[in-house]
C-alpha cells in the first residue's frame, strides 16, 4: 500500500470517522446502570437515571475526549520538534512535575487535616488537587527551559534530556512521599498517579476544552513549520523557519495544555505516543491533515477506555490510566509488527 494514494487512504479513513462518532455516541448509556436513550426521549426515565446521564456520564466524555485529544495532540507536537518518534508528553518531566505537585497536596493537607476536611466539599477537593498539580507542572517547565538556556549544543535535545532527568528526580520524590505517607495518603496519591476521569458536573468537564482548543490551534498554525523541522534544523533554517521562536512557543505552550490536562486527570501515559503514530497511518505525515486525525483518535481512544474502566470492572472504577497501557503497549507493538516500524526523521524535500 502507498501511503500517499488517496484511494487507499479512502476506506481506513471513513472507518476512523464511524469509530470517532459511534464510540462517543454510545459512551453515555453505558454503565453500571444502562440508559436507554429512546428512554429520555420518551421521558420514560427516572430522576436519578438523568442526574447520572447530565451530571456525571457527558461532563467525564467531554473531559476524557478532550483530554486524549491534548496527549495526542502534544505528542505529535514534540515528536516532530524533537525528531524523535518516541517522544510524547510523560517524557519531558512535565507530567512528573504535576503528579509531584499533587503529590505534595495530598500529602500535607491530607496531614494537617484540610483536604479531610475539604473532602465534605468535592469541588474544593478536587480544586485543591488540581492547583497544586499545576503549579509543579509550571516548576518543571522552569527548570526544563531555563536548564536548556544553560547549555551549549542542541536545543532540543538538551530539551529532551533534562525532561527526562527532571522526570526521573520528580518520580523519586514521589515514591519518598508515598513511602512516608500514612496509609489513606498513599492510597489517594497511587489512584491519582494512575490517571482517573472522575467528575461532577459541567464545569467540570469543561475544564479540558481550553488545553485541547489551544493545542490544536498551536498545531495547525505551525503545521508547515512542524513539516519542515522534522527534516532537520539545517533545512528548516534554509527554508527560513525562526527556529527558537517556534520552538519556544510550541514547548511552552504544550507544556501548559499538558499541565492543565494532567491538573485535572492525572498523568496518563502512552496516549501521546501512539495517537501520531496511528494518525499516520491514516494520512501521512503532513501535519495540517494529521492534528486533527490525531485528535480524534486520542480524544476516542480515551473515551472508550473510560467508559471500559467504568463497565467492566464495575462496581468498581479502574483508574483510566491501566487501561491504557494495558491495551496500548499490545497494540503498539502490532502497529509495530505490521505496519513496517514507526515514522522517524523524514527524507530532505529537493529543492
Amino acid at each position: 500500500m502507498r501511503e500517499g494514494h488517496p484511494t487507499m487512504r479512502r476506506l481506513p479513513l471513513a472507518t476512523l470517522v464511524f469509530f470517532a462518532i459511534s464510540v462517543p455516541l454510545a459512551a453515555p448509556w453505558l454503565g453500571v446502570e444502562t440508559i436507554s436513550p429512546l428512554g429520555v426521549l420518551q421521558g420514560r426515565v427516572t430522576h436519578m437515571e438523568l442526574e447520572i446521564l447530565w451530571q456525571l456520564r457527558l461532563p467525564r466524555i467531554l473531559l476524557a475526549w478532550c483530554a486524549g485529544a491534548t496527549f495526542g495532540l502534544c505528542g505529535m507536537v514534540f515528536q516532530a520538534l524533537f525528531r524523535n518518534p518516541l517522544a510524547e508528553p510523560s517524557l519531558l518531566g512535565v507530567s512528573s512535575g504535576a503528579a509531584l505537585g499533587a503529590a505534595v497536596a495530598i500529602h500535607i493537607g491530607a496531614g494537617a487535616g484540610a483536604l479531610s476536611y475539604l473532602n465534605r466539599f468535592h469541588a474544593l477537593a478536587n480544586l485543591a488537587v488540581s492547583t497544586s498539580a499545576f503549579a509543579g507542572a509550571l516548576v518543571a517547565i522552569a527548570v526544563i527551559v531555563s536548564f536548556s538556556q544553560l547549555v551549549r549544543g542542541s536545543r532540543d535535545a538538551t530539551l529532551l534530556l533534562a525532561g527526562i532527568a527532571i522526570s526521573a528526580l520528580f518520580s523519586s520524590l514521589i515514591m519518598v512521599l508515598q513511602y512516608t505517607g500514612s496509609a489513606v495518603e498513599t492510597y489517594k496519591l497511587l489512584s491519582w498517579t494512575m490517571g482517573g476521569i472522575n467528575v461532577i458536573g459541567m464545569s467540570e468537564g469543561l475544564r479540558a476544552l481550553p488545553p485541547m482548543l489551544l493545542t490544536l490551534f498551536l498545531a495547525l498554525f505551525f503545521a508547515m513549520e512542524l513539516d519542515i523541522v522534522t527534516f532537520g534544523d539545517e533545512i528548516a533554517l534554509t527554508k527560513g523557519v525562526a527556529l527558537e521562536r517556534v520552538r519556544n512557543i510550541l514547548f511552552v505552550g504544550m507544556s501548559l495544555s499538558v499541565a492543565m490536562v494532567v491538573a485535572n486527570c492525572g498523568p496518563i501515559a502512552f496516549l501521546g505516543l501512539i495517537a501520531p503514530h496511528i494518525g499516520r497511518r491514516f494520512v501521512g505525515h503532513a501535519h495540517r491533515k494529521l492534528a486533527p486525525v490525531t485528535a480524534m483518535i486520542g480524544g476516542t481512544s480515551l473515551v472508550l477506555c473510560d467508559t471500559a474502566a467504568r463497565t467492566f470492572w464495575a462496581p468498581a472504577d479502574l483508574p483510566v490510566g491501566i487501561i491504557v497501557s494495558f491495551l496500548g503497549a499490545p497494540f503498539f507493538l502490532w502497529l509495530l509488527l505490521h505496519g513496517g516500524g514507526i515514522a522517524g526523521r523524514r527524507r530532505a524535500p529537493n529543492g
